[in-house]
Parts: C-alpha cells; sequence; structure tokens
C-alpha cells in the first residue's frame, strides 16, 4: 500500500477489494499488507489490516528504492525515494515467502491462490498464475521440492489518496531449466497502456502453402494439452474443457449410476437419447469412449486407400490411421486465407476426407456448405464436430443430416460437460458405415456411468444449459481478443468461434516457457501440421483469469526482450 496521511480506513479497504476483484480473488486470499515503515502506523492502513486480520509490515525507504517496479511514477520517488511504493513492498513481501519453506509454497484453495503469502502491497497467497516482476528465487515447497518467485498480480491502482498493487509469491519446478526470472527495470508495460511502449513489428513469416503431400514425422501428433498441465499446478489454457463442470446435476446422476456397476452397461437408453436430439433413427448412432475411440475405430474398419487429413486440426485422426498403416496425406490450410477450407484443395482420388468444425486449434467454422461439397460417391466425410456445443446455435453443423452421401459426424460431451475422466463421444453415420464400426469395438466400450451422464446430456434442460455456456463462452472470448489485440507482437486467427483462439508470436516457444514460470500453460502449436514454434492455442476463461493472463504475457513479452 501506499497512502497519503490521513487515508480513510475506508478508502483503503475499498482499494483493495477493487484490486482484489480484479484478481478473482476475495479478502480471504489476502495474508498480509506491506508499506513504507513511515506509514505502517498510519490509521488508514493499520485499521484495514485489523479489518482483514493480517499484519502490516513495514519497509525502510532504502529496501524499497532497491526493488525495480515495472510502473514507476515521479511523485513518490520524489516523495520516498522509490518510484512505487505500493509495487516495490508487494513484491518485496512476496519475495520474503519465497524463501518461507512450506508455509510459502503449499498449494490451496482460493482459485489461483495458495496457502502462502500475496503482497497488497497486498500479499496473497501462493499464485498459481500471476503477471508483473519476479523476486529473487528461494526454496518453496515442503523439503525444498521447488523453488518460488514473487510476480504482481495486479500493478498499482490508485484512489484518491491510496495506491495499491498485488503480488504473489509463485511456485516454480526446479527440472525447468529457464534463466530465473530477475527484478527486472521496466519502464512500460501494454497492459496498463503507459505511455512510450514502443511498437513492435512482427517477422513477416511464410507460412505453409496450402498443398498436398504424404506426412512426415516432424510434428509430435501424440502430443495433447493435457500434457502441458499433468505435473505441475498451473493456470489451465491448454485444455479446451470448460472449467466448473461438470455441473451438479450432472455430477449427481453420475454418482447415483455407481449401484448398478455390478450389471454390464447397457447402452440402449443413452443411443436412443442420442438419436432423438439429433432426430435420426438409433441405427445412424453409435456411442463410443470419447471422439478418440471413433479415430481409431474409422481408421481399422473401414476399407480406405487414400486418406486425407485437412490441417492445422486435432492430430489423433491422423496419428489413429498412420497406427493402422495407412499412408496419410495432407491438406495444409494457409494463415493468409485465414485457414478457411477451399474444397478444391482435396485430392479428388481421396476416399477418406477428415475435417474439424469448428476446427482445433485454428477455431474457425467452416460453413457447412464448403464442407458438405467435399462428399463424393465412394468416399467417407468425417467431420469432427467435437466443439459444436460451444457455437451458438450450432450453426454450420451437419449433424443430422442424411442427405450428405459418406458424412460421418463425431461428437464429444467431454469439453462442454467436464467429462475427459469418463469418456463418452457418439458417432452419427449411416447404419452400414456404424455397423462396421461397431463390429470393430470390444464388447461393452461405454461404461455405465459414462451412458448415464449421455443420456442425461440430451435432456432439454442440458442442451438449453449448453447454449447458454456457449454464449458466455463467445462473451468471454471476445474479451481476450480484444485484450491480445493490444499487443503489437501478437496476431490471432480471425473470426474465431470455439472456446479457444491461435495466437502467432515470433519465438513463442520461448513465450511460453515464460509462461509457465508464471503460472500458466498455453498449449503449444508445433505440434499441430501447418504450424511451427512460433504459435500458441488459449482456451477461453473467465473475465478475472484472462486479465491475469494477459498480465502475464505482457511480463513474458517484455522478460523475452
Amino acid at each position: 500500500m501506499g497512502a497519503r496521511p490521513g487515508a480513510a480506513v475506508d478508502e483503503v479497504l475499498a482499494l483493495v477489494d477493487a484490486v482484489l476483484r480484479e484478481a478473482g480473488l476475495t479478502r480471504a486470499a489476502v495474508r498480509s499488507l506491506a508499506t513504507l515503515e513511515a506509514r505502517a502506523a498510519e490509521p488508514g492502513i493499520a485499521g484495514a489490516g485489523a479489518e482483514l486480520g493480517v499484519p502490516v509490515r513495514g519497509f525502510p525507504a532504502g529496501a524499497l528504492a532497491a526493488v525495480p517496479v515495472p510502473h514507476p511514477s515521479a511523485l513518490p520517488l520524489d516523495a520516498t525515494g522509490t518510484p512505487s511504493v505500493a509495487e516495490a513492498a508487494a513484491l518485496l513481501t512476496a519475495g520474503g515467502s519465497a524463501g518461507a519453506g512450506a508455509e510459502g509454497s503449499t498449494g490451496g484453495a482460493e482459485g489461483a491462490t495458495g496457502a502462502g503469502r500475496v503482497g497488497s502491497a497486498t500479499d496473497a497467497g501462493n499464485a498459481g498464475g500471476a503477471a508483473g516482476t519476479g523476486s529473487a528465487a528461494g526454496t518453496g515447497g515442503a523439503g525444498g521440492a521447488g523453488v518460488a518467485r514473487a510476480v504482481l498480480l495486479v500493478p498499482k491502482r490508485k484512489s484518491r489518496s491510496v495506491t495499491c498493487a498485488l503480488a504473489a509469491c509463485v511456485p516454480v519446478c526446479p527440472h525447468e531449466h529457464a534463466p530465473g526470472v530477475r527484478l527486472l527495470h521496466l519502464t512500460h508495460g501494454y497492459i496498463a497502456r503507459e505511455p512510450g511502449s514502443p511498437p513492435t513489428i512482427p517477422t513477416p513469416h511464410t507460412t505453409a502453402a496450402m498443398d498436398m503431400h504424404t506426412q512426415s514425422d516432424a510434428h509430435d501428433l501424440r502430443h495433447h494439452g493435457d500434457a502441458e498441465v499433468r505435473d505441475e499446478k498451473l493456470i489451465d489454457l491448454a485444455v479446451n474443457v470448460r472449467t466448473n463442470t461438470p455441473p451438479d446435476w450432472l455430477r449427481k446422476r453420475i454418482a447415483d449410476s455407481l449401484t448398478g456397476l455390478a450389471a454390464y452397461p447397457d447402452g440402449r437408453a443413452a443411443r436412443a437419447a442420442v438419436a432423438v436430439r439429433h432426430d435420426l433413427p438409433p441405427g445412424r448412432v453409435l456411442l463410443t469412449a470419447g471422439a478418440a475411440e471413433a479415430f481409431v475405430l474409422l481408421a481399422r474398419a473401414l476399407p480406405v486407400r487414400r486418406p486425407v487429413v485437412v490441417h492445422p486440426q486435432f492430430t489423433e485422426p491422423e496419428a489413429a490411421l498412420r497406427d493402422a498403416g495407412h499412408e496419410v496425406g495432407r491438406v495444409l490450410l494457409r494463415e493468409e486465407d485465414g485457414f478457411r477450407l477451399d474444397p478444391a484443395a482435396v485430392p479428388e482420388d481421396a476416399d477418406l476426407v477428415v475435417i474439424g468444425n469448428p476446427t482445433n486449434p485454428t477455431s474457425v467454422l467452416h460453413p457447412a456448405a464448403s464442407i458438405a461439397a467435399l462428399a463424393r460417391p465412394g468416399r467417407t466425410l468425417v467431420v469432427d464436430e467435437a466443439f459444436m456445443d460451444a457455437v451458438p446455435g450450432e450453426r454450420e453443423s451437419l449433424a443430422g443430416r442424411t442427405d450428405v452421401p459418406g458424412l460421418v459426424v463425431l461428437r464429444s460431451l467431454t469439453k462442454t460437460w467436464g467429462l475427459a475422466g469418463l469418456r463418452i463421444g457418439y458417432v452419427l453415420a449411416e447404419p452400414e458405415t456404424i455397423a462396421l464400426l461397431e463390429r470393430a469395438q470390444p464388447l461393452w466400450p461405454v461404461s455405465t456411468p459414462a451412458l448415464v451422464a449421455a443420456e442425461a446430456c440430451m435432456s432439454r434442460m442440458a442442451l438449453a444449459e449448453a447454449e447458454h455456456a456457449a454464449h458466455r463462452i463467445g462473451v468471454e472470448r471476445a474479451h481476450l481478443l480484444a485484450g491480445l489485440a493490444e499487443f503489437d507482437e501478437v496476431r490471432t486467427v480471425a473470426g474465431a468461434e470455439g472456446p479457444f483462439v491461435l495466437m502467432r508470436i515470433d519465438g513463442a516457444d520461448a513465450i511460453r516457457d515464460r509462461l509457465r514460470l508464471l503460472g500458466f500453460a498455453a498449449r503449444r502449436g508445433d505440434t499441430f501440421p501447418g504450424l511451427d514454434r512460433n504459435w500458441l492455442r488459449l482456451a477461453v476463461r473467465d473475465r478475472a483469469t484472462t486479465n491475469r493472463f494477459l498480465q502475464a504475457l505482457d511480463q513474458a513479452l517484455l522478460l523475452n526482450g
């Protein structure tokens, strides 16, 4: 905190509350207040500490002056010798908890905060993600299992008589060998729109041409977003599963199904529910253990000779085809065309074509007519609609269509409903294709809890909830895109319609490493054919999380030079 003499308790608390809201936190996350030693006994600050039930720490002016801050100001520099009392005190306090052993680095609840400390010049616990400058690293975690650094969650904010900044102690895993983040002299900040921020001109980038060629092993087709967050407590922007799911009503339905685990799974009710939802006969529906199983079934069961996958897109279809012994052709969509489909680019002799809609990772929603134009006699047209229920009105969906020859539509329930660990999806296709795929399945491929979940997610109430979530995702995606547009270094794919966005930054692989140090996991783009190391995919999250990520991205870009 920074405060003028005579600042009232109410004004201090009002600004603290505003800063906490911006970070998506509550007062319960605050562990201490920090300020200039000469101000620590001021009634406004002391009273705020008493109201919050946290100690007030005072630092000598010399100690604060030694802390570089990202948003310096001349007025406090003249008055106190430090260019920002709030930011310096917050970082110094949170940095002190970096060496506090288990207390400073034990993960906890409270969203992204843990049981450590966050500094106002409000100090708020061990944050899973943050932006700002880092302090010197200290030992963190029980037994010294990791290190931790202080970072700003929220830069200084001002009221009439008070300034406030929010910092936290962020754990860093010891096996990450990126250079340690140090306190740096930062003279401008993009998110804060400080004057003098120089524009950065992106390096010209030549994308892959739209062409047809056989696959190579340059891309790790088996790498998926879950690998980005598997071993660390990071704020997850890598996995495209909707947060705060499954909803309570769905959890209850799944839990209630456990009483029937002694019986073998019976998928008839779930299959009928999916058929009704898409106005199809049950013979056109096959339930699968997620959409990923469907790709394996297609690769193994269909007698194809010339399979083609339209990229960039989810890599599992190509991986499954290659595992089944097929030589896979690729059609690479171009960035300069907005990664949009040109049906003429697909070879006429392709007897299996796979495309995503909306496409992962580009978030492009192709017109249904353009995809339907790929249909040919003797060709199987596979459309991965795993994210279509995140599109309001599911416009451009081909699910339920019976007039497109050879059409196979794949759907997943894991993304919108948070069922990635349960594995449930389904295939919509001609009865003959369904029969081929079903014969390739093992007995009882979908568990009873997954079948119950599938039936529940087909109800009118569930469909209405999914539609509401799709509209909400659109609002939050617009907020993320608007924030990314503030960075000269960042270029996003236009017209995103899915629950994720694809962005290009020169040296995105290094930026991704910096973001991990700041507590955020982003999906690397270089495993997708047609993309390279300069691409990252970001899941759409709530506004508070997005704001914190944008601050972290700001800092990662500055640290990257």
